[in-house]
């Protein structure tokens, strides 16, 4: 089993879609439309490669969870790399700041970007294939 897609509601798909091709620079709108939502019309994209996707929905209104708080949603969603510097110049080039750094450790590099919408996006490179190395939780 394998996670096929996420489905997030967004405010701006231009600045959505700017953010997420800087991360994922191989992925393509791969199917988009128009639809009606609960009596409101929504653009709506999948985004992503021949296996997993995600799906981005505009008309998003309201702000997003506050990622410092305990409030109930969606604290992040996390991918892995084989290459973190990469990403990072990626989403510093398209005016993307790192939002915090994770622990790293001798064996992974872990980073943090808030995507246009408010949602935290973790990156992850392991630097082991070893799992007792990669997931030390001390």
């Amino acid at each position: 089993m394998r996670l096929e897609h996420l489905n997030l509601v967004v405010s701006d798909m231009e600045a959505t879609l700017a953010f997420y091709q800087a991360t994922f620079p191989h992925w393509r709108v791969r199917g988009e439309g128009q639809q009606d939502w609960f009596g409101v019309s929504r653009q709506w994209v999948h985004f992503g490669d021949d296996y997993q996707y995600i799906t981005f929905n505009d008309s998003g209104t309201g702000q997003n969870r506050d990622l410092k708080s305990n409030q109930l949603g969606l604290a992040h969603f996390a991918y892995v790399t084989d290459d973190i510097e990469a990403v990072i110049q990626r989403l510093n080039e398209a005016g993307f700041e790192i939002a915090k750094v994770g622990q790293n450790t001798e064996f992974r590099k872990n980073i943090y970007f808030i995507d246009p919408n408010g949602f935290e996006v973790e990156f992850v490179q392991y630097l082991s294939d070893l799992p007792k190395e990669r997931n030390d939780y001390e």
